[in-house]
């Protein structure tokens, strides 16, 4: 479903991504860790074409097709669906009418209504402006139902656990668990909150813009819990060193 081929990446004149090398099949779910600052948004950034993103060298494949130099909006159509960490908010946009865009033909009016009930998406949160004067909840349930509306082929969920209560991530977990059956997804995300939920196949953590290691999400998870990053760091300067 998605393949990165050595990609590297800028973004105003700085390196962000230095030889990305990833591939998560059809049907798969990937998470990727990292401290802050490691390039992790940067690599959703590129695969989304966000502008501003310079893909220097390597390739982005998505479904089969060469998409390093496409679009962001074609991208999209073509079926990559995004949750981002820190939203905007847009006056004028109501929820409703956005959610009503989005799902075009693909999902029904009973289909919406019940992924907003089970997300807890009242009324009154759909005829507001988007974002305007919502909670942290209600801005990742708001993204979470708007994605899903989509019904991508790949979701990239960049922080779904940040900045929500145990009763929200527990609407969103279970809600994105029931939808990756039958899709691919990449999860980006600092605590592993979500994991409780979503159980992805693969875990990667990416160091100063190198993913440097691979492995069992819960495996890698606890080792991270355990002793930080510092066992990445060491793997990031084998790995920088071999390419010398």
């Amino acid at each position: 479903m998605l393949k990165l081929e050595n990609l590297h990446v800028s973004i105003d004149g700085r390196l962000v991504l230095r030889g990305v090398d990833l591939e998560i099949g059809d049907g798969e779910v990937h998470v990727l860790f990292g401290p802050n600052g490691s390039g992790k948004t940067s690599l959703a950034m590129s695969i989304l074409g966000y502008p501003g993103y310079r893909v220097i060298s390597g390739r982005i494949i998505f479904d089969g097709v060469d998409i390093t130099d496409k679009p962001m909006d074609e991208r999209v159509r073509m079926g990559i669906g995004a949750v981002f960490q820190n939203p905007p908010k847009i006056y004028g946009v109501r929820l409703k009418d956005l959610i009503k865009i989005i799902s075009k033909s693909k999902v029904n009016s009973a289909e919406i209504s019940g992924l907003m009930d089970r997300l807890n998406i009242d009324s009154s949160l759909l005829n507001r402006y988007l974002n305007v004067g919502f909670s942290g909840g209600e801005v990742k349930r708001s993204e979470i139902a708007q994605v899903l509306a989509m019904k991508p082929k790949l979701m990239i969920l960049d922080e779904p656990d940040s900045g929500v209560d145990l009763d929200n991530l527990q609407l969103i977990g279970r809600e994105l668990a029931e939808n990756f059956k039958d899709r691919s997804g990449l999860i980006i995300t600092h605590h592993g909150y979500i994991l409780n939920y979503v159980k992805p196949v693969k875990a990667h953590v990416m160091i100063n813009g190198v993913i440097v290691c691979d492995g069992e999400p819960e495996k890698i998870l606890n080792r991270i819990r355990e002793s930080g990053y510092r066992w990445c760091r060491k793997c990031y300067e084998m790995k920088m060193s071999e390419r010398l």
